[in-house]
């Protein structure tokens, strides 16, 4: 049965179809949120105890999201232009309260068309996420 939003991402027999995952942007996301946590942590160590262990959570989300794809996550993780430095610890948070809610809703979505095997692990995702917003107030 092939589902309802159109895109499958098993051929007829099973194997993942041709293509990138539909999961990759995901990891990249959580690969990306991790970093900007962890640099948010280094520049105000007052949040570092707040900001560590939800940056490990977007890293441990990055890794099981890749293991399910199939992708192997790269050594050194690249996530294009550092965010600006900010000397305002409040700047800071509402900063990552912003990509955390983008990050929230992108899941949500991929929650909502993936098939059942991976419905499970993106719901798990998207709640963290919103966890994580709650953590920031």
């Amino acid at each position: 049965m092939a589902p309802l939003t159109g895109c499958d991402p098993f051929d007829r027999d099973g194997e993942p179809a041709p293509g990138p995952d539909p999961l990759a942007p995901l990891v990249d996301e959580a690969l990306a949120l991790a970093a900007a946590y962890r640099e948010a942590a280094a520049a105000h160590p007052t949040l570092a105890e707040r900001l560590t262990p939800i940056a490990e959570a977007h890293a441990t989300h990055a890794a099981e999201l890749a293991r399910v794809a199939r992708m192997t996550l790269p050594s050194a993780t690249a996530t294009g232009a550092p965010a600006e430095p900010t000397s305002d610890p409040d700047a800071a948070l509402a900063t990552l309260r912003e990509r955390e809610k983008t990050a929230r809703e992108a899941a949500t979505r991929a929650c909502a068309e993936a098939p059942a095997d991976r419905a499970a692990l993106l719901a798990s995702v998207t709640a963290a996420r919103a966890a994580h917003l709650e953590a920031l107030r």
